[in-house]
């Protein structure tokens, strides 16, 4: 059913393509293409547009799964974290540190992967003490064939936005980088520098920076380690 669903909206747009270059084709001020306009591994249409086979071809080819995907599902299972995070202004003030547990998986046949965060945090409550609340949160990863990156959004139970981050990946220290952008209030947006370090099989370090006036800073550190694993 999913190859049915996948192969109805590549025909659906190569439908639309069809249509839309039909459509300029009869336009006048359309110019006509030339012999050298097209090639032998891509050929085009009228409008310059390469043929429905060709686009088909490129569809099927950019929907493949390769190497960097294998590299997001190794991080499948399920993870204990421990998290610090320097909230103080104090550089001299000790970490604010809690426990929680993580949960990767494989969805659309291996293509994203979801991760679902739950722990806690302390917060300051209506009193204006700090107390635990529960949090949570979602990721959804993968590697974006078109781009050549790797793309992740993120969601939790303590905003409403999404959070849309690329990164690129270094084989030789086994680390992720991604860069983002956070906009906690209006206007005051800030630009954010994520490392998540593969250690070994069983353990990952994700270390987070923020920029604040020109300044980038260390603002939080979680360590995974796998369930079940020391």
């Amino acid at each position: 059913m999913r190859v049915m669903k996948t192969l109805t909206s590549l025909v659906t747009a190569l439908f639309a393509t069809l249509i839309a270059s039909s459509s300029f084709a009869q336009s006048p001020a359309t110019s006509p293409a030339t012999a050298t306009g097209a090639t032998a591994a891509q050929p085009a249409t009228a409008t310059g547009q390469p043929n429905p086979e060709e686009m088909m071809k490129q569809m099927m080819e950019m929907s493949k799964l390769n190497e960097n995907h294998k590299l997001l599902a190794d991080m499948n299972g399920s993870w204990n974290y421990t998290i610090k995070m320097w909230m103080s202004p104090d550089p001299n003030a000790q970490p604010q540190q809690s426990k929680g547990t993580a949960s990767r998986k494989s969805a659309m046949g291996g293509r994203y992967f979801t991760m679902d965060v739950t722990g806690k945090l302390q917060m300051p409550g209506e009193d204006g003490k700090m107390k635990d609340m529960q949090f949570k949160g979602m990721a959804i990863e993968g590697y974006d064939n078109v781009k050549k990156k790797f793309v992740s959004s993120w969601i939790d139970n303590m905003g409403t936005g999404i959070q849309y981050s690329e990164g690129t990946y270094d084989p030789a220290s086994k680390t992720f980088t991604f860069s983002s952008e956070m906009e906690m209030m209006p206007g005051m947006k800030t630009p954010v520098r994520e490392v998540l370090k593969m250690t070994d099989k069983d353990h990952m370090m994700m270390e987070w920076y923020e920029t604040h006036g020109g300044q980038e800073k260390k603002t939080m550190e979680i360590a995974y380690t796998r369930a079940g694993k020391k």
